[in-house]
């Protein structure tokens, strides 16, 4: 672990401010915000900032959920970032995911046009930064405009989520035991 969780004892006001932005008053805590924001709040201007912006792809984005959570797995999957992957996984199920569906993400697969598009679209911006034009145009024929914005800048984020988490060495929480194979 690169960069440790902060110690409850060094919360104060700007760590409260900073993931206010996500998360309800409580569980802005030590013990309820889980490691991932725990080690994030140790810079907590960039932690509001980026929460912020992530609260937009979670909550208000015009992705459908279902599909933001095939692209947030593939490229949890791509990354091999196991703390993405397992609170992923749970919200995946949570949206209508089967365990199925998600086997089928990791294998790069899907049941339908839409959903390969996507997973096609994750791996083409993970290797080369760009969706083809084919992709593109199979995504455009299920998404509008603003979806299409919302599904790149998802997949960017997570990607970059992914980064930080593998390289501050970001440890699962302790009741995140799905899929102890990944």
């Amino acid at each position: 672990m690169r960069v440790p969780p902060l110690p409850a004892d060094e919360w104060d006001d700007a760590v409260d401010d900073a993931l206010s932005a996500m998360l309800p008053p409580e569980r802005r805590n030590p013990e309820k915000a889980g490691n991932l924001l725990a080690t994030l709040v140790r810079h907590p201007k960039l932690t509001r900032a980026f929460l912020r912006f992530n609260r937009h792809l979670l909550f208000t984005s015009t992705l459908p959920a279902r599909l933001r959570e095939v692209a947030v797995l593939r490229m949890a999957y791509r990354s091999d970032c196991e703390y993405e992957w397992r609170h992923h996984v749970h919200m995946g199920h949570d949206v209508g995911l089967t365990d199925a569906d998600i086997d089928g993400i990791r294998r790069g697969e899907a049941g339908d046009e839409l959903d390969r598009a996507v997973i096609v679209a994750v791996d083409e911006l993970d290797d080369k930064s760009v969706v083809s034009d084919a992709t593109w145009a199979t995504l455009s024929a299920h998404l509008d405009e603003r979806q299409l914005m919302d599904l790149v800048f998802t997949i960017g984020c997570y990607g970059s989520l992914a980064m930080a988490i593998n390289t501050f060495g970001v440890e699962p929480d302790p009741d995140s035991d799905t899929d102890p194979e990944r």
